[in-house]
């Protein structure tokens, strides 16, 4: 959601911090936000003057609106200082709830994401002693919390870490100060992500890697309860429970992501760029993982062994969103090549539902960030609860990835685009290869088998590719302008492709705007059937296989209510009915949702596309939701 980025350059680097901050901002636009800001000061005044208090600058809207302001240069000759996109919880968007905060003396300014539950007991106890708030956030009552104790003791850190034990909810936190010539920069962690870096020159923490890396590759991941004190070439991390903290060591993080891969390449969109990487994502997906003379998979670390996945009696998935999906195509493989009995859940619902989870459960969470918190708290639930953890994640390091005794890293590289594409695909590459191992481990898939689906899976990439083409994007492209009309869409599957028209249906919902529902094509009668009619255009996913006839009368029924129908997929009976035809590759049944779901990530770009929309920065969405 909500982005952070704070450093700290020696005087007289060839660096502005104001430029720093807003380069790093920038990195994070993708992340979902609705104002921006930033809070600097000088490390050199030696002064108790009113010169040395924070200057500040907030604007509403996107970055450039920020960077008009910045124009005249009033924040130009800082060397530290922190920086924050922010998407509204508490308050609506304006210049004055924008962060960063300022207490009422302007030597400190903080940043935040998260949300303070109780803020508003202490909001209250603050303006009883007469504390005048300037904005309706929540981050305000923290701000003046640190500031009330700055003023006593001059320690920011101190200051930061006693008024956070006062907080209860979930935060990433930084703060910037100067008192008596003192300058200080801090930050803390409770549940959304940060990390910390050192520099030659200087020192650097960021909500999200990406921001880090034009600077260094090597970070330190803060894990929850930490509170870190930044200096140049200087990171102390400590614990913020007790009275002056405890000093703890935290691993070095080296990042095999370049800075490159977070560009957009020569494509207009980030989102296009995703779509078009996916083939290169498979190589990587599968890269020293195959065992093909044995029909077999190895994964990195420990837990993979027959005799450990023997234990297993029981998957329960957790996870949002598109995440969610990958989820329902796993239960699929898992059920169908492992035999062992598969249940997801959202990650949301899952805390509230009173779980029972019963002996021999693994409890397998996706997420592309490894910070979604909805998916964090189940898993750790599910952990409390007695079942063994495992994570499909694509940030080594994440939180989700070290709360996980076992991990399949997904290496998809950085994804920028709001709406996921390339991490999608690389988690349905991931479950169809735990789908394997376990099938193996278990004896449910013999070595000729199991040499089979390595076979299959080495011949998607040029199937792959095959998709990728810019004569493939522009017929599809064709097809979304003929449809651009239509007052909504209907998505429909069948068997591992049912969970495919889920995602169909939210990547076009969610960057263009139109309502689109995805179904089961065998519940279409059961409701659904109702909405068909000229004006509402049905999108059919056909895989030659199994269920084919069955999806094939789904058409027919939407064809005899003169709905109109796009056809996709590799059953040629289905294209004779399509009023439009978007062709697939054959593959393995089990493989087909990767090739399935590439033109429908391109029919929701076109078509949002034609209509103007902001692709890479859908409204109201964030790419990682760190909150409840």
């Amino acid at each position: 959601m909500c982005g952070i980025v704070g450093a700290w350059l020696n005087q007289g680097g060839a660096e502005d911090i104001a430029d720093v901050l807003i380069e790093g901002l920038r990195t994070l636009e993708y992340r979902g936000y609705d104002s921006s800001g930033i809070g600097v000061l000088r490390t050199d005044i030696g002064s108790s003057s009113s010169a040395e208090n924070v200057k500040v600058a907030r604007r509403q809207g996107r970055l450039e609106n920020l960077e008009e302001v910045l124009k005249d240069g009033s924040l130009k000759g800082a060397n530290v200082g922190v920086g924050h996109t922010r998407w509204a919880t508490h308050g609506e968007p304006s210049d004055e709830n924008a962060h960063p905060h300022t207490d009422g003396s302007n030597h400190i300014a903080l940043v935040h994401n998260g949300i303070i539950e109780n803020y508003l007991e202490l909001r209250r106890e603050l303006e009883a002693d007469g504390v005048v708030f300037a904005s309706e956030t929540d981050t305000e009552v923290l701000t003046h919390l640190v500031g009330r104790e700055y003023a006593k003791s001059g320690d920011l850190g101190g200051s930061l870490r006693a008024s956070l034990r006062r907080v209860k909810g979930y935060y990433a936190v930084s703060v910037v100060g100067n008192m008596n010539g003192a300058t200080e920069l801090a930050c803390a962690r409770q549940g959304p992500p940060l990390c910390v870096a050192t520099l030659e020159n200087g020192a650097m923490l960021a909500s999200d890697v990406l921001a880090v890396l034009p600077h260094t590759r090597e970070v330190t991941y803060l894990v929850d309860g930490d509170l870190a004190i930044l200096k140049p070439g200087e990171v102390v991390i400590e614990t913020i429970a007790g009275e002056a903290g405890e000093s703890v060591e935290r691993e070095v993080t080296v990042i095999d992501w370049d800075t490159e891969a977070a560009g957009k390449s020569g494509y207009e969109h980030f989102m296009l760029k995703e779509i078009f990487e996916q083939s290169e994502v498979l190589g990587r997906a599968i890269h020293d993982r195959l065992l093909p003379t044995v029909g077999d998979v190895a994964f990195e670390g420990d837990g993979w062994t027959d005799p450990e996945l023997n234990g297993i009696g029981r998957v329960q998935i957790l996870a949002c969103g598109t995440a969610l999906h990958a989820g329902i195509v796993a239960r699929y493989l898992i059920e169908g090549l492992a035999r062992i009995p598969v249940e997801v859940d959202y990650a949301s619902e899952y805390r509230y539902c009173d779980p029972v989870v019963s002996p021999g459960t693994l409890a397998v969470a996706i997420s592309q960030s490894g910070e979604t918190a909805d998916t964090l708290a189940a898993m750790r639930l599910a952990q409390e609860l007695g079942a063994q953890a495992m994570a499909i994640c694509n940030v080594q390091g994440s939180t989700l990835t070290r709360d996980c005794g076992r991990t399949i890293l997904t290496h998809a590289g950085p994804e920028i685009g709001v709406a996921s594409t390339k991490a999608f695909t690389a988690q349905l590459i991931a479950a169809y290869l735990f789908a394997l191992r376990l099938g193996r481990a278990r004896g449910t898939i013999d070595e000729t088998e199991g040499r089979k689906m390595i076979e299959e899976l080495r011949h998607l990439r040029p199937k792959l590719e095959g998709l990728l083409t810019t004569d493939y994007s522009d017929h599809i492209r064709k097809i979304a302008k003929r449809h651009l009309d239509a007052k909504g869409f209907l998505f429909l599957g069948r068997g591992v492709n049912y969970p495919i028209a889920l995602e169909g249906a939210l990547k076009l919902k969610e960057i263009s705007y139109v309502h689109a529902e995805g179904y089961a094509a065998g519940e279409m009668k059961h409701g659904p059937i109702a909405l068909i009619e000229p004006a509402l255009t049905t999108l059919v996913i056909n895989t030659k296989g199994r269920v084919s006839d069955k999806v094939r009368s789904a058409i027919e029924q939407v064809k005899a209510r003169k709905g109109p129908v796009i056809a996709l997929g590799s059953d040629p009976l289905s294209a004779e009915l399509g009023d439009d035809v978007i062709d697939v590759p054959t593959s393995s049944e089990w493989l087909s949702p990767i090739l399935n779901v590439v033109p429908l990530q391109l029919f929701s770009y076109h078509f949002a596309d034609l209509k103007g929309c902001d692709i890479d920065k859908p409204r109201n969405l964030a790419k990682s939701v760190t909150v409840e």
